[in-house]
């Protein structure tokens, strides 16, 4: 516990994320470092992209253009937006 830090928030989003917690059996330290955890950076991202490029290639023997990969983009963030209730 020697590398730690605090964070500052609003008490209204103090009292949400300790709500979270409770209901999720964990404290609202362990629900921040699943939320930091569980999201990828951009540059996350970017180097899963590249490694998707590179298996596509490797398997198919070219990389998809950039048109393919915008649409496949398109069509990932409609059915992403779909499952999100929040876009609802």
């Amino acid at each position: 516990m020697a590398d730690e830090t605090s964070i500052k928030v609003s008490a209204a989003t103090r009292d949400r994320l300790s709500a979270l917690a409770t209901e999720h059996g964990t404290t609202i330290r362990q629900l921040v470092e699943e939320l930091a955890e569980g999201r990828p950076t951009q540059a996350e991202y970017a180097e899963r992209a590249e490694q998707a490029r590179a298996e596509l290639a490797s398997v198919l023997g070219t990389a998809p253009s950039e048109q393919a990969e915008t649409k496949a983009r398109s069509l990932l963030q409609r059915l992403g937006a779909r499952q999100d209730p929040a876009a609802a």
